[in-house]
């Protein structure tokens, strides 16, 4: 009897410290797909940075939880765990698409706290480095002669990311998106294989993952790239997609939000521990090392960030005649 009256009183005593543990206590990063892709980056980038600056006293537990590019994620933590504080969730570019196509039912981009944006991506247009485009000009210019003789590819299908770049292309081109070709393929690093292999003629998709099949010796020439300005260091040469004729962007945001009802206080405790580990020399080398660009938004800036983005994709999805999720 006494002994079970002591686990009894252990029980309680693991629950009273559990439940007073901080925010940056046992903390957690859901990611909210499979292992290895960009929501595990993302998660593991956090979980270095702010571990390494001394942010956490204990690394942070990654979770994959995949399901919809970010849906399942977004559904379970309002639903059922809006209130849970030490627990950040990833999310990416193509999640805010994704909420502007009604894609994560009936919750839209106000049902979570908007934490940080920790890195950023570009969208690329990419060829083989046999290939006749020499410039995104001449990609241009066949678009324009004729869209479906142009091969496009890239990772997700209509209404993806990758396809939004390959329509925006056309459109800049003069051509009407309805008429390109454009293959789904799995990933991109499946698609970059095709491109390779010349069963598509361009590829639509981002910088990062472009840059690592160069640097493991795949024969590819990036054309231009999505940013607002050139990228530093051996992309310095390659133009943007305005300079070379488009004028078109297309970051490619990596961050974190939190459940709604998550307080004040400890959102206020996520923020400025992100904030700090942001601005250290030691982080920016390490998002460097990952093949990420800077982008450095935190709490307010970044809330605004995600509604004038999510109010962009939404009049895109409406450009572009694409049916939104009921």
């Amino acid at each position: 009897m006494k002994y079970r009256i002591l686990f009894a009183l252990l029980a309680g005593a693991a629950g009273l410290c559990s439940a007073a543990a901080g925010p940056l206590e046992q903390t957690e990063c859901i990611a909210p797909a499979k292992p290895g892709g960009g929501f595990d980056l993302s998660c593991k980038l956090a979980q270095t940075g702010l571990l390494q600056g001394k942010f956490i006293a204990q690394p942070m537990r990654v979770r994959y939880l995949p399901g919809g590019i970010g849906a399942l994620a977004y559904r379970t933590v309002v639903a059922q765990h809006p209130d849970q504080a030490n627990a950040i969730i990833a999310f990416s570019g193509g999640s805010l698409l994704n909420l502007a196509q009604g894609k994560f039912g009936r919750y839209t981009e106000n049902d979570v706290r908007w934490l940080a944006a920790i890195a950023t991506d570009y969208g690329a247009v990419v060829v083989a480095e046999n290939s006749p485009y020499r410039t995104l000009a001449d990609v241009m210019q066949a678009m324009k002669t004729d869209p479906a003789k142009v091969v496009l590819g890239a990772g997700g299908t209509i209404g993806s990311q990758d396809w939004m770049k390959a329509a925006l292309l056309a459109r800049a081109a003069g051509a009407s998106p309805k008429r390109m070709r454009f293959v789904a393929f799995e990933g991109g690093g499946e698609a970059l294989r095709a491109l390779q292999g010349g069963h598509i003629q361009v590829f639509t998709g981002d910088v990062a993952e472009t840059r690592q099949q160069v640097q493991a010796g795949a024969k590819l020439r990036i054309l231009a790239v999505m940013s607002d300005k050139r990228l530093p260091g051996d992309l310095a040469q390659v133009p943007t997609a305005r300079e070379a004729g488009a004028p078109l962007e297309w970051p490619i945001v990596r961050g974190f939000y939190l459940g709604p009802k998550v307080s004040d206080a400890d959102y206020a405790a996520w923020s400025e521990a992100f904030a700090s580990m942001l601005a250290t020399p030691a982080y920016q080398q390490l998002r460097t090392e990952r093949g990420l660009f800077p982008m450095a938004l935190v709490g307010k800036q970044l809330d605004s960030y995600v509604h004038q983005q999510v109010a962009q994709y939404r009049l895109l999805v409406q450009e572009f005649g694409l049916q939104v999720a009921k």
